[in-house]
């Protein structure tokens, strides 16, 4: 498997949400980038998130989350010298 274009915007939609609050959706908006929108709509058919524009995270979104948020950590972080 591999990280397509898709699957990267997919997990930059989980990055955007803030794992501190639970009550806290994200709402992806009709003028927003068209990647971004097809991500939002594929992760609510995964069963990640309550609504086809972000809503909340399910469950096992909120998993999926914390994982990508995490492997970004890991990645964006330098390499010692």
């Amino acid at each position: 498997m591999s990280y397509t274009p898709e699957l990267v915007a997919e997990l930059e939609i989980l990055s955007l949400f803030n794992l501190e609050n639970k009550t806290e959706g994200l709402k992806v908006h009709h003028d927003a980038d068209s990647a971004a929108i097809a991500a939002a709509i594929r992760l609510h058919s995964k069963g990640l998130t309550t609504q086809p524009d972000g809503g909340y995270l399910t469950s096992l979104g909120r998993d999926a989350a914390e994982h990508a948020q995490v492997l970004l950590t890991i990645m964006s972080e330098t390499a010692p010298a």
